[in-house]
């Protein structure tokens, strides 16, 4: 089953780049950097000898975390493109959202009428949870859910236990 160790507080984007940056800025070189005009990875180059990820700005507290989308969304071929590919990083993005001791709800990122109700993609992305909990995930995706339990007091991983209806 699936439960949180609430934090005092929800992270907040900055409370997630510092993690992060102590994570991974002299390990593998690499920061999280709050504020950009557009989400954007940048290599080191001539003007910084860092590898920078780029993010916006704090949009969980945002309706629709900010974002407008088309009114006609996508057809239905192009959504399950988009499903295909993010079954894999949205099964991360929930494992990790437990790792902060916050809830997480599946992205169709579509609201036209192809984008159906979801309850197979959100099988998939269950699935795939279950598959990187009993698999083990990436030494990175460890390493910086590793930091997010000791910062938020979410669960460890080996401890989770995963069920369908938590993505309702």
């Amino acid at each position: 089953m699936l439960s949180f160790s609430a934090s005092p507080r929800p992270p907040a984007s900055r409370d997630i780049e510092r993690v992060f940056n102590a994570a991974f800025a002299r390990s593998m070189n690499t920061v999280l950097i709050g504020g950009a005009v557009e989400p954007y990875y940048r290599p080191a180059d001539d003007e910084d000898s860092r590898h920078r990820i780029f993010y916006r700005e704090e949009r969980r507290l945002l309706p629709d975390w900010g974002y407008w989308y088309a009114p006609d969304g996508r057809d239905a071929e192009q959504q399950t493109e988009f499903e295909q590919a993010e079954v894999k990083p949205q099964a991360l993005e929930w494992l990790l959202s437990i790792a902060c001791g916050i809830g997480f709800r599946v992205s169709l990122d579509n609201l036209s009428e192809h984008a159906g109700m979801g309850e197979e993609f959100k099988n998939r992305v269950y699935e795939q949870a279950c598959v990187n909990i009993h698999d083990g995930v990436s030494a990175r995706t460890q390493k910086i859910y590793d930091a997010l339990v000791a910062e938020f007091g979410g669960r460890p991983l080996s401890a989770v236990r995963l069920l369908r209806r938590d993505l309702d």
